[in-house]
């Protein structure tokens, strides 16, 4: 069992910075795969970026070069540094967890946290 808590959303203006930060529990967080997915108003949950156990990362085409992830095994955290933030990056962000490789789909998520991008 694996419990995701996130933290570091917030209100920003447009070209803005925020840190996302996502704190997991238990011992064998180095083995998972994490992932941060996002959701906007009345839109469905959308994939953002991902890191494996070890360390491949992926991106969706609408944060490349503005978003990092990273994991810190030692904490247990995952890390997502957003910059130049935009409007439409709007939406409660969402940590998940998985012990796959290679998720089609996480096992474990966060409660979420808002974020606000201000035109």
């Amino acid at each position: 069992q694996v419990q995701l808590v996130e933290s570091g959303g917030g209100l920003v203006q447009a070209g803005g910075s925020l840190r996302l930060s996502c704190a997991a529990s238990g011992r064998t967080f180095s083995g998972y795969s994490m992932g941060w997915f996002r959701q906007a108003p009345g839109k469905g949950r959308e994939f953002v970026a991902s890191i494996s156990w070890s360390w491949n990362t992926n991106y969706a085409d609408s944060v490349k070069g503005r978003f990092a992830i990273s994991r810190d095994n030692a904490k247990n955290m995952v890390l997502l540094e957003m910059n130049s933030l935009k409007p439409e990056d709007t939406a409660v962000y969402y940590c998940a967890a998985d012990s796959a490789s290679r998720p089609s789909a996480y096992t474990y998520w966060g409660q979420g946290t808002q974020v606000t991008v201000s035109s």
